[in-house]
């Protein structure tokens, strides 16, 4: 038994903790559990739990469906906010593994875990900084009524609300007690929007912290009456939940991505994971952005008096935020980074960074040529303009990013033949039963006149 198991047990006797969840996430990045009494987690670190994973999106199917979840004693946190009369609780996460002890080609963890290798091959490590933004609404029916968002506030408004008072105070808490350390936290641009910034990490740190802000914000907010959602967009007429994510490479501790000699500092490393990730953008969207509401955030109704900064065209500039991918202004060299603006907050963070690490990896073993950046607000020019830059568009629909995917070189073998495949599937899926469903739009529009 290595120390770092030794610690967990230790802590588990002397904190009186009576449930240990042990977290994994499906293909599609749903949260899962499975709970575990301290006197078991022994042998759970030996052997592992065993799991259905026939009953887990895109696990395996039921021919195969043993499967080993092996809880990873580097993750374990203590979750003092859920104590009470029966004990603090604790979580750590699983890598799922084969019956033979192999790792098991449709774990998230895992699909991250082997782009993080191919690039400490070679010599980087792979940081990630998300800013995750997403809406607290007053609890109410989930029938498809639009949700009352908890205040009327805009950017950086300070809001006074019965609801939910000083809720991001209690969130970044919450956050900070379990060790993941925030940035910052604000007011966002619509009614009920928050933005909560997490700090710098490793990828893997990173979408382990992702899965954990999401459940700790649902679970604040449900403690104040409210609801927190990251849905993409909830609200036809305001801006949808982003989550922009700043990328860097380090070779050791040097920043690759810097070089003072030019005049944005980027060096041809950074400059060619740039042009990976325009090259391959349409290609991983429908992972970045997989859902069918996704699109409805990328290509908005365009009102006048709303911000909208939805990066929709293939795109990249210095401190332009209209742009797909944004060179953020910086001033020590270690903050040289690029920030990807498409992504949304109800990804599968593991396979999100997974696809953007190999688009941005791709572009520096191919040595890709990064196009001119972007001076204008590209949503302000008219078609004709962007086609003439060479701004094509995302997908605009979630058919036409699975369609996209679908003839991709490279997602799959970023994602595995396994992943890749099931996603497609269940994509396909959602589409289809999306594109029969009769909607309260059309019942509007038309039942009447027609």
């Amino acid at each position: 038994m290595d120390r770092q198991q030794e610690f967990v047990l230790r802590t588990l006797e002397e904190r009186d903790i009576r449930f240990v969840r042990l977290w994994f996430t499906d293909v599609l990045g749903t949260l899962k559990s499975v709970s575990v009494a301290p006197a078991e987690l022994e042998s759970a670190f030996e052997e592992g739990v065993g799991i259905d994973g026939s009953a887990i999106e895109g696990f395996a199917r039921v021919s195969e469906s043993d499967m080993v979840a092996m809880p990873d004693p580097t993750t374990f946190q203590v979750f003092p906010f859920e104590g009470g009369v029966s004990g603090e609780s604790a979580r750590m996460f699983c890598d799922i593994l084969l019956p033979d002890g192999s790792a098991a080609w449709a774990d998230p963890r895992h699909v991250l875990r082997r782009m993080l290798a191919k690039a400490a091959e070679k010599g980087f490590t792979f940081y990630t900084h998300p800013e995750v933004e997403f809406f607290l609404v007053q609890d109410g029916p989930l029938d498809g009524s639009v949700p009352v968002p908890v205040d009327g506030g805009g950017y950086f408004d300070h809001t006074t609300h019965s609801v939910a008072r000083d809720f991001r105070r209690q969130a970044v808490l919450a956050l900070e007690r379990i060790g993941i350390s925030v940035e910052f936290s604000h007011h966002e641009v619509a009614p009920g929007q928050q933005e909560i910034d997490l700090r710098y990490a490793d990828a893997l740190t990173t979408a382990d912290n992702i899965m954990t802000f999401r459940h700790v914000v649902k679970e604040v907010a449900l403690s104040q009456g409210v609801r927190a959602t990251f849905m993409p967009k909830p609200y036809t007429d305001q801006p949808g939940s982003g989550m922009h994510t700043h990328l860097s490479l380090f070779e050791g501790e040097r920043n690759a991505f810097h070089d003072g000699e030019d005049p944005l500092k980027l060096s041809k490393t950074a400059r060619a994971f740039i042009a990976g990730l325009l090259v391959h953008a349409r290609e991983y969207t429908a992972v970045t952005n997989q859902w069918v509401n996704s699109y409805k955030r990328l290509f908005p109704m365009q009102l006048p008096d709303r911000i909208t900064e939805s990066p929709a065209f293939v795109s990249w500039g210095a401190l332009n935020r209209s742009a797909l991918v944004r060179v953020p202004a910086f001033g020590k060299p270690n903050s040289a980074r690029v920030e990807v603006r498409s992504i949304d907050s109800a990804t599968n963070p593991y396979l999100a960074f997974a696809v953007m690490l190999g688009a941005g990896l791709k572009g520096i073993e191919e040595g890709y040529e990064l196009p001119p950046g972007a001076e204008d607000d590209v949503w302000s020019l008219s078609p004709a303009e962007r086609k003439a830059m060479g701004y094509e568009a995302l997908p605009e629909n979630l058919a036409e990013a699975i369609d996209v995917m679908a003839k991709s070189e490279l997602i799959p073998e970023v994602l595995g033949e396994h992943v890749f495949d099931f996603f497609l599937r269940n994509k396909r899926q959602e589409w289809e039963q999306y594109r029969r469903e009769v909607t309260p739009y059309e019942r509007q529009r038309y039942l009447g006149a027609l």
